[in-house]
């Protein structure tokens, strides 16, 4: 009702009544709307960090130029790593902010997976729909047919000068979809991208491409003016060719480019805007939540690549040299368990990476590593040939009986109907054994990733035996050496290993 009313007269209203200041100045600051309604979408404790409300003044005024039909001059990409309130502010709250200043505005939102995007249009319904919001902003409620999570829609209700409802206007609406899903029959304001591509999975070159086209080609005609219109891209970095790469490859001057690295003594020059340098304290964006024992574990989750892309908001491929084998710790037996409890072994796997032919081209190669109380890993065995199917398969089941059932195997099944039936003949040859297909996705250089950093940190011990030599060979010039089946296998059974204490935690937090 206050909104209807002159300005002059909601600040008398205003003066009366702290309902009127908290909605007023709700109006006026998507940020302060953070801060007012933040109890309404989470249970934890608020950490204010400057570049929550630098991002709120840029999608204020992103609103205000849709709002005034001023044509778009650029279309905003933010790059920001992972927990640091990012979809809180973009998917969540800024929505519900528009409409409590624009109750005619529409949008389209989307990110990797269908059930993530309806998750964050969840919060953002459960926040109009919830008692703090009806009380502020009366106002505004839910269409009764057109209150769903994938497709819900505003209504302003008008009031009398006695407060009587007398009639309702038809609003804005939030429509949902995963990258690559359908939008036939809807048109948005603005277009919001949050997490196009999944960060807790290697990157494909698949999936980019239909990342890319599905925001070049789908996206991009449902604007419901094309020169107001602008398309909001939030993520972190996952690869040179990501959304990010590819908007402003094509766009160029049509882009303004957020850009905030968790970290600037290695990634300074990421910064963008430049001036946004001085906000960093000890070189880091955000010292109380990511402080740089957090970076630290989470380099160790994430691998090289994977930090410097999510943290660093710098994608580079690693190049020679991935694996400091001189890191490599060889050991001739086990450490003994009694003159530390944190040499105990918490679980060991063989993982196989299968090769077909005989005497020619790639290896099959099975690892056999474990993990260790103390988080540090041991490669126990390694079996490597270049032999046939029968004898592949032969040498696999006599391993298996070997390393005994309190080894759990994994093997690499390759995409299609061979890689199929393949990994069902292995899983068939190994009855009375625990053992698993394992499917990988995305390019074997970032699935060694994380692997690689806890060798180039002394945390990966080497049984010493005869077939170190060509192990660390392989790995010494890995990627560009001539084989790469040992360095897949390991990787493999450490990425296996490392499962078991919920890697990549940093990445499926949506806030």
């Amino acid at each position: 009702m206050l909104q209807q009313l002159p300005k002059h007269t909601r600040l008398r209203q205003a003066m009366k009544h702290t309902d009127f200041v908290t909605a007023e100045a709700c109006r006026r600051s998507l940020f302060f709307f953070m801060q007012e309604f933040w109890d309404q979408v989470s249970t934890d404790t608020p950490s204010w960090n400057w570049h929550i409300p630098y991002l709120c003044s840029q999608l204020m005024a992103v609103a205000q130029r849709v709002a005034n039909q001023i044509p778009n001059p650029f279309d905003p990409i933010i790059n920001i790593p992972p927990g640091t309130t990012k979809s809180v502010t973009c998917s969540i709250m800024f929505p519900a902010w528009c409409w409590i200043n624009w109750h005619w505005m529409r949008f389209i939102t989307s990110s990797y997976s269908g059930a993530l995007s309806l998750e964050l249009a969840e919060y953002s319904r459960d926040l109009i729909r919830g008692q703090k919001f009806r009380r502020l902003f009366p106002e505004l409620v839910m269409k009764r047919d057109k209150d769903t999570k994938s497709n819900f829609r505003i209504e302003k209700r008008i009031f009398d000068e006695q407060g009587n409802e007398i009639n309702r206007e038809l609003g804005g609406n939030r429509y949902s979809t995963s990258v690559g899903g359908t939008l036939t029959g809807f048109h948005g304001h603005i277009l919001l991208v949050d997490d196009p591509l999944n960060p807790t999975q290697a990157v494909s070159e698949v999936e980019l491409k239909s990342a890319n086209h599905w925001i070049d080609n789908t996206l991009s005609t449902r604007k419901i003016n094309k020169a107001v219109v602008p398309t909001i891209l939030i993520m972190q970095r996952l690869h040179q060719g990501d959304p990010t790469g590819h908007l402003i490859d094509k766009k160029k001057d049509r882009v303004f480019h957020i850009c905030l690295p968790g970290e600037i003594r290695n990634y300074k020059d990421k910064v963008h805007p430049p001036e946004l340098v001085e906000f960093y304290e000890d070189d880091l964006l955000d010292p109380k939540r990511m402080p740089w024992s957090v970076l630290e574990n989470m380099e160790a989750d994430l691998g090289q690549y994977g930090f410097a892309g999510q943290v660093g908001q710098n994608p580079t491929p690693p190049g020679g040299a991935m694996f400091k084998v001189d890191n490599f710790q060889y050991i001739d037996r086990l450490p003994d368990v009694k003159e530390d409890p944190k040499n105990k072994i918490t679980m060991t796997v063989r993982y196989w990476d299968k090769a077909g032919s005989q005497g020619k081209g790639a290896y099959t190669v099975g690892t056999k590593m474990a993990k260790m109380a103390s988080g540090k890993f041991v490669i126990l065995d390694v079996k490597r040939g270049q032999w046939s199917t029968e004898i592949r398969e032969r040498i696999i089941r006599s391993t298996a009986e070997a390393d005994g059932t309190g080894v759990v195997i994994y093997q690499e099944q390759e995409p299609g109907s061979g890689g199929k039936e393949s990994a069902e003949a292995t899983i068939l040859n190994l009855s009375g054994y625990t053992c698993y297909a394992d499917r990988p996705t995305g390019d074997k250089v970032y699935r060694a990733d994380p692997y690689s950093v806890q060798v180039n940190n002394g945390n990966v011990l080497l049984m010493r035996a005869d077939w170190n030599h060509a192990f660390v060979e392989e790995h010494k010039y890995f990627p560009f050496g001539t084989y790469k089946d040992q360095v897949d296998s390991g990787a493999g059974a450490f990425n296996k290993l490392r499962q078991t204490r919920n890697a990549n935690v940093w990445s499926v937090n949506f806030a």
